[in-house]
């Protein structure tokens, strides 16, 4: 046997024992994976808008690995069923236990209430004047009163508003709990607006619907600060006189905020009549015209 032809058996041989390596090391990996398995976990088979009692024909089952599922989804079919969506679901998303409500919490709009909150109707027409119709269930309002006051010694000048609420998530509009298709709700159908409410707040909307007009404030989604306001009078109104709202350069990387004008505010003075105080505008002195 020649040189050469023991080289060339030698490398067959080498690279059969290299094969027979990497054969044996790829079925060990799909020994582990096998071992470590996947799991079955629910999702979605249709859209399913937010309301709705889930049904078996409106899931599925999925495979993925054990250590990819996300916490909270629901493994077993059963667990699932006869549960109101309260977040609405896309096709494919996987069925998460806090998107769904209790078993015992019922049917309809009582199932989208969390145990301890309210859900709370308005009933007035400047719903839709107030916000062209944009609002949509899942949305977030601030409530804002007004009252107008008829008496002789009213303080406000005939009239006063205040933000009652804040971040306040509407359940429904009309008897619409989710959103249409294109993201707005005809104004003419706006005949009320249902609110999610804690219980004291829920007894604020009954009194203050009862003596003044409730108005709502739309909000960015992602706006949950607390606005710094004070109640408005009218008396305030016919005498303040702002500039334009200007937006503030904001340093890079840093969201620009919205800030008033710079103008003082105008100087008042505060009257007594008996027991009752008002403020009047201190206007400024004209000298020649000046």
């Amino acid at each position: 046997m020649s040189f050469r032809t023991i080289i060339v058996v030698g490398l067959a041989l080498a690279c059969g024992l290299a094969a027979a390596v990497g054969v044996d090391q790829l079925r060990s990996q799909t020994a582990t994976a096998a071992a470590v398995g996947s799991v079955s976990v629910v999702s979605a088979a249709v859209d399913i808008p937010r309301g709705v009692m889930v049904t078996r024909d409106l899931l599925k089952l999925v495979e993925m690995p054990e250590g990819d599922i996300p916490a909270g989804v629901v493994t077993d079919i059963e667990d699932a069923l006869d549960r109101a969506v309260v977040i609405p679901l896309l096709r494919d998303d996987l069925i998460r236990d806090g998107k769904l409500a209790a078993k015992d919490a019922g049917r309809g709009m009582a199932a989208l209430v969390p145990t301890g909150m309210r859900a709370y109707t308005i009933m007035t027409p400047t719903i839709a004047s107030g916000v062209g119709g944009f609002i949509l269930p899942g949305n977030k309002v601030d409530v804002v009163l007004s009252v107008t006051e008829r008496s002789l010694d009213d303080v406000t000048g005939g009239g006063s508003a205040t933000t009652l609420l804040q971040n306040v998530e509407i359940l429904a509009v009309d008897q619409t709990i989710d959103a249409p298709m294109d993201n707005k709700i005809d104004p003419q159908e706006m005949r009320s607006v249902t609110l999610l409410v804690m219980p004291d707040q829920a007894n604020k909307l009954s009194l203050a619907q009862d003596k003044g007009t409730l108005h709502l404030s739309l909000r960015n989604d992602d706006d949950g600060l607390a606005a710094d306001t004070r109640p408005v009078s009218l008396r305030d109104l016919r005498f303040q006189q702002e500039g334009p709202t200007e937006v503030a350069e904001a340093p890079e990387g840093v969201e620009a905020q919205v800030v008033g004008s710079l103008r003082p505010k105008p100087l008042r003075i505060r009257t007594l009549r008996g027991r009752h105080s008002g403020l009047v505008p201190l206007q400024p002195f004209v000298v020649n015209g000046e």
